[in-house]
């Protein structure tokens, strides 16, 4: 059990971005005064004009993926399927005999050859491989590993959607408590980039898994872990309702909502869309893939409404936004879209309409910028349209899809703003957001720290209005406070 943390003050600190220097008081896990900087009595810690903001929150990880993918061969930025086979040569002799060699990263949709398990079975003839792309959504095999997952006789060893995760299920795990001190470890790194809470989409038995990790230690982040199609009947059997905590966490775990799909991505060409994919005219995959009908949907929404479990409904293509909506606006319950990539401009409004969370990841929007300029073209104003969904009163909550970008709130809050990874103008100025709404959407809407605010903060170095692109994606944290505890800085 997590003890309430000691009384804190905390003096001369700047209240929000450009804000007043104040004084904080803390106690009972809370913010209980914010007055000026010498109307409280008693020992206080100077901050020295830094900024206090409301704690972060990453709305879209996948924790365990991401803890191991820090150990994974890194395949990002790789421009062909010959370039990521020779990029594996030197890893084959490092790892013990049998072990599956595992990378991650690679994006197949701009290169100029097709990935194939005759080039990885060159490389590496016995030792089984299996590479994951960026976005989580393809699994690139070679022959020994196909024959570990029990897919020997796959043609190609490229594996997409359905096929892609049962591979993924399928492949040889760390065992639990190795796992759970990889994820610890990355929650701390994740603390001290200002980050409070998660919402856990791991596809695992989240609620499990998590109340296992609390057990053992106090988690250093909140975690809403979300539930799967597969455990919604037992959730429903526990009595579980989105926002429930869970006994024995500290308060710290909380029920998350049910994941659906309603299609794939966009690097691998499934995102459902409107228009036919350039060169996939005629084929059967045309216009990307469609998860789960309407009728399935509606009918899995409505179910886990009725038990007080929020759904979060994967849509990226356009066509798949507007199933996702309709099944919204058919079971009339509160909810999140989870990615809204591609948006017509008649959905754009109805997020705010059926009072749905669009939960986005601005990370994509440079990574895939060119990708999108492709396989998008002439639709590309109207993807991660922030900015309009914003004007239409939409709720934003920002997250970064780690492992497909970076577990850090600022890189997530630089390309919101500045709609740039690189040294490349701002793709689609129009759809950039301004520091404060950045910073609202990376807090659950909190834009400031009032009295009566869970002490869940992050105190920076540097006021986010007066950074540089530079320094706000890699923005000095000085602490972050988790109900009064410090996670990260000064104890």
């Amino acid at each position: 059990m997590t003890r309430p943390a000691a009384p804190l003050t905390l003096t001369r600190v700047r209240l929000g971005p450009g804000g007043p220097l104040v004084a904080l008081r803390i106690a009972d896990d809370r913010v209980v005064a914010v007055t000026a900087p010498d109307d409280l009595d008693g020992p206080a810690l100077d901050l020295d004009g830094r900024t206090v903001l409301p704690g972060l929150w990453d709305a879209h990880v996948h924790a365990a993926q991401w803890a191991g993918n820090r150990r994974r061969v890194d395949l990002a930025g790789l421009a062909s399927a010959r370039e990521v086979a020779e990029a594996l040569r030197p890893h084959a002799g490092r790892l013990p005999g049998g072990e599956v060699l595992v990378g991650q990263g690679f994006r197949d949709a701009l290169w100029p050859d097709v990935p194939d398990k005759a080039l990885l079975d060159a490389v590496c003839p016995d030792r089984p491989v299996a590479l994951i792309s960026a976005d989580l959504h393809a699994a690139w095999l070679n022959s020994a590993g196909l024959a570990l997952v029990g897919r020997g006789g796959h043609p190609s060893g490229l594996l997409r959607e359905h096929e892609c995760f049962a591979v993924l299920r399928a492949l040889p795990e760390a065992p639990a408590d190795v796992l759970d001190g990889w994820v610890a470890e990355a929650c701390r790194d994740a603390a001290a980039r200002g980050v409070t809470g998660i919402i856990d989409f791991h596809f695992s038995d989240n609620l499990a898994d998590w109340s296992r990790r609390a057990a053992r230690a106090p988690l250093e982040v909140r975690v809403e872990a979300a539930v799967y199609p597969g455990r919604l009947d037992a959730a429903i059997g526990h009595g579980y309702r989105t926002g429930d905590v869970l006994p024995g966490t500290g308060g710290l775990l909380r029920v998350g909502p049910l994941k659906l799909f309603t299609d794939g991505s966009l690097n691998t060409r499934t995102a459902l869309c409107c228009d036919p994919y350039p060169g996939l005219e005629g084929t059967a995959r045309a216009y990307g893939v469609e998860e789960t009908s309407r009728e399935e949907l509606v009918r899995l929404m409505r179910r886990a409404a009725a038990h007080g479990i929020e759904p979060a409904v994967h849509a990226i293509g356009d066509r798949a936004n507007s199933l996702a909506l309709d099944a919204f606006s058919a079971v009339r319950c509160r909810g999140r879209v989870e990615h809204a990539q591609l948006l017509t401009a008649e959905d754009v409004p109805r997020f705010a309409e059926l009072g749905v969370t669009a939960g986005v990841q601005p990370t994509h929007a440079v990574d895939d910028r060119d990708v999108a300029d492709r396989h998008w073209a002439g639709r590309t104003g109207r993807a991660f349209a922030y900015a309009d969904l914003l004007a239409a009163g939409a709720a934003l909550e920002f997250g970064s899809d780690a492992p497909v970008a970076p577990l850090d709130p600022w890189v997530t809050l630089a390309a919101a703003v500045h709609r740039t990874g690189d040294d490349r103008p701002a793709w689609h100025p129009e759809q950039r957001v301004t520091v404060r709404a950045a910073l609202a959407a990376s807090a659950r809407g909190r834009a400031l720290v009032r009295v009566g605010d869970p002490a869940d903060l992050v105190i920076v170095d540097v006021d986010p209005l007066d950074a540089d692109p530079g320094t706000l994606r890699a923005m000095p944290v000085h602490g972050t406070l988790l109900g009064g505890r410090w996670t990260h800085g000064p104890l």
